[in-house]
């Protein structure tokens, strides 16, 4: 018999909220409502910080903590293996660098070119693909979240 350890407090499983993810039409629909908050080359994120006094989002959303759609168009990538590709390693990147509370929709905005990688799931493709999300959510947001912090007005 296999006993399980015991999850040491500070273990960053219990720090860190489990990113949701988003499923209705309604919370899609509130969170690309507005402009994306920032871009790469290929994607673009759309994003709602939480807020407690909104009865709108408690309706929509329910609990606070990350929620997390994706956006793969076929237009964008025609091949249902590359969708699913670009999904994995959205949910990846994300459990590795979980966005803020609140509601954020990843979009491919852009194809990535078949010239370049040929092949429905290269490596090349997820190492490029890895990257520019990896900019995205790690480095991109942090930055512009805190720009948006220092222009808030101090009550």
């Amino acid at each position: 018999m296999v006993r399980a350890r015991p999850v040491p407090p500070s273990s960053p499983t219990l720090t860190r909220a489990r990113v949701q993810p988003l499923r209705r039409r309604a919370q899609f629909e509130a969170v690309l409502a507005s402009p994306p908050m920032v871009q790469t080359a290929h994607f673009a994120l759309h994003g709602r910080l939480w807020s407690a006094d909104d009865a709108a989002w408690r309706a929509t959303f329910g609990a606070p903590g990350p929620w997390l759609g994706l956006v793969v168009p076929r237009r964008w990538a025609r091949r249902a293996v590359t969708r699913n590709a670009i999904k994995r390693q959205v949910r990846a990147v994300a459990a590795l660098h979980p966005p803020p509370a609140g509601a954020w929709v990843v979009r491919l905005k852009r194809a990535w070119p078949t010239s370049e990688f040929p092949s429905a799931t290269s490596a090349p493709l997820r190492r490029a693909v890895r990257a520019e999300l990896l900019q995205l959510l790690a480095q991109r947001l942090p930055q512009r979240l805190t720009a948006h912090r220092a222009q808030e007005p101090a009550c």
